[in-house]
């Protein structure tokens, strides 16, 4: 083989793992992810860590690219809806891009986190009010709201359940470095250190989160009975076979976390834009994607009730990977 030819094949090598080091794992990554958003959110994220963009400002530049998106779902020319898919597609590409970004350049933060999870949240409030009031103008009741408004919490339920699980098989498989798994009691603590008089934006921004984690946590009994015993026994050095076995039993469940986040949804919202039917995409999330989310939870707490009774049976040894 030549040097120059050797010189080009460490070069592609080099860049491949600089991007598989931007991910935050395999098992957690969606195909459509791997294939489409996140080589785009690679080459964003390189641009902005050129000229110093932080991961934040990514944050919230993709929260007025996706509020975009979702006002012109208000409007019944297809051609608009088009550009507003577009604008959708582009504000989860800087979605991607900002965690990359921050893994890059090693700037990451709890407000980065919080952000990052309430940008999709923003992004699809302006979409269920642009929907229910194009049904209006279509010549639905004010009762669409109903359904509107119970679609919008189940999302962000979904959501929030869906990031928690894909966290917890982080901390397993990659430990505290690898993972952004927070717990209410940690939570609270730093909340009551921030006074409503010096710190009244970050004390707001940390009850909400608070509240978030909490949410998480009251969905996940048995994964947090979990977490407990492996936090009391372990001191956060699990023992090697743990981490194997867990993988294993838990990789499957990846998939429904992928099922009601991001992409089956705007797929499917896509589609009854295209058809002039947006309304149906209410139903689709509180009859299709409820359900879905109902089993991942259950079968994540049979796992999480599985491994809590090897632990505490003392299957597993202290030897750390």
């Amino acid at each position: 083989m030549s040097e120059n030819r050797k010189m080009v094949e460490n070069g592609k090598d080099l860049k491949n793992t600089a991007f598989e080091n931007s991910l935050k794992s395999n098992d957690t990554e969606e195909q459509i992810d791997i294939w489409f958003y996140r080589p785009i959110g690679y080459q964003i994220a390189l641009f902005c860590a050129r000229i110093g963009m932080t991961p934040n400002t990514v944050t919230i530049i993709s929260i007025f690219f996706g509020v975009a998106a979702g006002i012109l779902f208000y409007y019944q020319d297809l051609w608009i809806n088009v550009i507003g898919m577009l604008l959708l597609v582009f504000a989860n590409s800087l979605d991607s891009a900002d965690g990359q970004l921050a893994r890059m350049t090693n700037n990451k933060s709890r407000l980065g986190r919080i952000l990052d999870g309430a940008a999709g949240d923003f992004w699809f409030i302006s979409i269920h009010f642009a929907i229910c009031l194009r049904s209006q103008n279509e010549g639905w009741s004010a009762w669409i709201w109903v359904p509107g408004v119970l679609a919008g919490f189940s999302h962000i339920v979904q959501s929030a359940m869906a990031d928690y699980y894909r966290n917890v098989h982080l901390f397993f498989i990659k430990g505290t470095s690898g993972s952004e798994l927070d717990n209410s009691v940690d939570l609270q603590r730093e909340y009551d250190q921030l006074t409503w008089s010096g710190n009244f934006g970050m004390k707001l921004i940390a009850r909400n989160y608070l509240n978030y984690t909490r949410m998480q946590e009251a969905f996940s009994p048995r994964l947090q009975k979990l977490l407990s015993a492996v936090k009391e026994k372990f001191q956060g050095a699990l023992p090697a076979q743990l981490v194997v076995d867990f993988r294993a039993k838990n990789k499957p469940l990846m998939k429904y976390t992928n099922i009601v986040q991001f992409n089956t949804r705007v797929l499917f919202l896509f589609l009854w834009l295209f058809i002039d039917q947006a309304w149906i995409y209410f139903f689709f999330d509180i009859f299709i994607l409820n359900p879905i989310l109902i089993y991942m939870c259950t079968e994540q707490e049979k796992v999480s009730g599985h491994f809590y009774q090897k632990i505490v049976s003392k299957e597993y040894e202290l030897q750390t990977i």
